[in-house]
């Protein structure tokens, strides 16, 4: 009988140990436009630049105006460092979303909100795309983002 129990618990301590396993990080449970999403509401929250650095992979490249391409998540740190972010507040929303059959790249694309914290002003609307792909842990990261001013 107590081998039958041993057996049991053993059994119980394996399917648990799978379930346990199987959870997935809030990035990975999110379809790319829904992560997208959770990234504005961190800009919004916390700042752009919190949420850049959060969003983007180690080797991303950020595209900015009048400037060479920005490679890598330190450079990128840096360069975001430059500018405060506290006088505004960024945010976006995808319009549409593409994978890849396999699920691992895709990108999104939409319109992107520039507001004054001070006066909930207008002070920039214009379009962005990002390249994502999975990280080795299955949550989607940034690899390329631009963005083009101009809808106002």
């Amino acid at each position: 009988m107590r081998l039958i129990i041993n057996y049991i618990s053993l059994a119980l301590v394996i399917v648990a140990g799978s379930i346990s396993c199987r959870s997935k990080s809030v990035s990975e449970k999110l379809s790319l436009s829904e992560t997208d999403k959770y990234y504005s509401t961190i800009s919004e929250k916390k700042g752009r630049n919190a949420a850049f650095v959060a969003m983007f992979d180690s080797s991303a490249v950020m595209l900015v105006g009048k400037s060479m391409p920005v490679e890598g998540i330190r450079h990128i740190s840096e360069y975001l460092g430059r500018s405060s972010d506290s006088a505004y507040i960024l945010t976006w929303m995808p319009l549409r979303e593409f994978q890849s059959k396999s699920a691992d790249l895709g990108y999104t694309y939409g319109t992107y909100l520039v507001r004054s914290k001070v006066s909930g002003d207008t002070l920039e609307l214009g379009t962005y795309t990002t390249i994502w792909k999975k990280d080795k842990r299955g949550s989607w990261k940034a690899v390329l983002d631009t963005g083009n001013e101009g809808l106002k």
